[in-house]
């Protein structure tokens, strides 16, 4: 793991990805040519962080378009969305076997990347990851990362204590946990609240202040820990609070909320759902495997999840609309909104 290759260099990805160039790590970030030009002109920038503040010259960065480029690198972070799982396994595959013990893990949003990830790269060995934090992509190739919380990746023998001791050194704070399906369920829940934010327009912090937009969420995420209970599906904590107890503290009134739940409003002013990104540059979003995942979990077992199909359909006819326009719903619209779905 002399080197490491960073497939999807979009915000998360280049957070990670300036942490370990900071660290002295070897580390190629696979992006847009949009990454290459910034980082060009303006190097990359990460804050937020334990670290406070990165900043590296352009000329300590390696950029490319070219997933050719991860040729050289024993471990590689996939940070993609969701939908481009399959052609990121398709990029790996193709590289030389200059690895044989090549490693892989998947830094995604979404429960089923990693096993994705290993059916399709046969013979490779595919660890599943869990991001807690959102990194919002600011002008000049400057990541900020505005939430707090450790990276987890699943306990797999000796290979996992070797790329937690390389994250921990850079400056990146990493758990093993031996049942990250169960932590991606938990972490799914928190991600239902990815498209009220990114449908407010508001940062996480006064959008999460606000009972209307929490009592949205509460509903979707009572929903849907009544479809994983029907099909024995555990979420695992990924909040300070268990996941039944969560809906319950979002139904508070402001004010009581804002005492018995203020660890949840300890959120930088900036921070925003990546959601709330990909609608501002008019990109397709992962509201397929977030809302859509519940959606399919109860159609596998023959029922419904209402609340979570209506908000998988408003988001697909914003996605769908001929001209990117900022999204800024208040929480009565997008209450209304959601309720005419469902009738």
């Amino acid at each position: 793991m002399r080197s490491v290759g960073i497939l999807g260099a979009g915000s998360i990805g280049c957070y990670l990805g300036a942490h370990l160039i900071h660290s002295g790590i070897a580390t190629v970030l696979i992006g847009r040519q949009r990454l290459q030009d910034e980082v060009a002109v303006h190097g990359l920038h990460a804050t937020g962080g334990e670290l406070g503040s990165i900043d590296l010259p352009a000329d300590r960065v390696r950029v490319a378009t070219d997933a050719a480029e991860l040729a050289s690198c024993g471990l590689i972070l996939v940070t993609v969305k969701s939908a481009d799982t399959a052609a990121a396994a398709l990029a790996i595959a193709g590289l030389p076997i200059m690895h044989p013990q090549r490693i892989v893990v998947s830094f995604q949003n979404g429960v089923r990347n990693a096993d994705d990830l290993r059916e399709r790269l046969p013979g490779v060995q595919v660890l599943a990851g869990m991001v807690p934090w959102n990194v919002v992509w600011k002008p000049g190739a400057s990541f900020h990362r505005g939430t707090a919380g450790e990276l987890m990746i699943q306990r797999q023998g000796d290979t996992a204590d070797r790329i937690k001791q390389l994250l921990d050194d850079a400056g990146l704070d990493t758990l093993l946990h031996r049942n990250l399906t169960g932590v991606l369920w938990g972490k799914l829940l928190l991600n239902l609240n990815n498209p009220i934010n990114a449908l407010s327009g508001l940062p996480l912090r006064d959008q999460l202040s606000q009972r209307g937009f929490r009592r949205i969420l509460a509903a979707m995420m009572r929903e849907a820990l009544q479809v994983m209970q029907r099909a024995g599906v555990k979420p695992v904590k990924a909040a300070r609070l268990p996941p039944w107890l969560i809906p319950w503290v979002l139904d508070l009134p402001d004010r009581i909320f804002l005492m018995v739940a203020s660890s949840m409003l300890r959120i930088d002013p900036q921070a925003r759902s990546s959601m709330w990104e990909d609608l501002q540059r008019g990109r397709a979003t992962e509201i397929d495997y977030i809302n859509g995942e519940i959606v399919r979990l109860a159609e596998s077992m023959a029922g419904t999840a209402p609340r979570n199909r209506a908000m998988l359909e408003l988001v697909h006819r914003i996605e769908h609309l001929p001209h990117p326009l900022p999204v800024s719903m208040s929480a009565q619209e997008l209450a209304a909104a959601l309720e005419r779905r469902l009738d």
